[in-house]
């Protein structure tokens, strides 16, 4: 402690002065200041997301806000574009088998539900019926959005401007931990094909 207290004698005063002389020099003030900035930047950096991840949806029949910026950042993603009335809907169960798979690797996986292919349930309710409840769905789901043509919402833009649109339900689209738009695996491509666990492992 470099406090100074009354009545002391001045020999303790001597040597507490040059303790804190020593222990507050210059260099040692300098190394302090360099690892403030140091922490404060990879903090910053571990923040920081791709500027077309950042967005403020709502998750699934919930008024739970989902800030996908602060979900994403520096993670490697599989986004999905969703439906609960189309014949591939039985992926959802492997979707939440790579989801249990590779979560504790920081991968992120992201369903978008749509009604871009006249297929989705009649209402949120039932999607997070289909959803939670039929599959036992665990990963991200968000609010029903367009995912094709001029009016798709702007993430899913973005991802046909790397990949080319959707062709159908369940097209998977793999993101690597900067907001790359690695690769687009189409709807007959199964969650749990080697091609896509090969793939996800290259981005852990």
């Amino acid at each position: 402690d470099c406090l100074l207290s009354r009545g002391l004698g001045d020999v303790y005063k001597r040597q507490n002065l040059r303790y804190c002389h020593i222990m507050f020099s210059r260099p040692i003030m300098r190394c302090l200041i360099l690892l403030c900035f140091a922490v404060s930047a990879s903090q910053t950096a571990l923040a920081s997301c791709a500027p077309w991840l950042k967005h403020d949806l709502k998750q699934l029949h919930s008024g739970k806000p989902l800030d996908v910026c602060a979900v994403t950042a520096g993670k490697p993603l599989l986004l999905v574009n969703t439906a609960s009335r189309c014949g591939f809907t039985g992926q959802f169960e492997g979707l939440e088998e790579l989801h249990q798979t590779y979560k504790d690797q920081g991968l992120i996986i992201i369903g978008f539900p749509s009604n871009s292919f006249n297929q989705a349930a009649a209402n949120e309710e039932e999607a997070a019926k289909v959803c939670f409840f039929n599959f036992g769905v665990t990963f991200l789901m968000t609010q029903t959005m367009q995912v094709t043509g001029s009016n798709a919402h702007p993430i899913f833009q973005h991802l046909i401007a790397a990949e080319g649109e959707p062709s159908w339900n369940f097209n998977k689209y793999l993101v690597d931990k900067d907001g790359q738009v690695i690769d687009r695996f189409r709807q007959w491509t199964s969650p749990t094909s080697r091609a896509i666990s090969k793939a996800i492992e290259a981005q852990l």
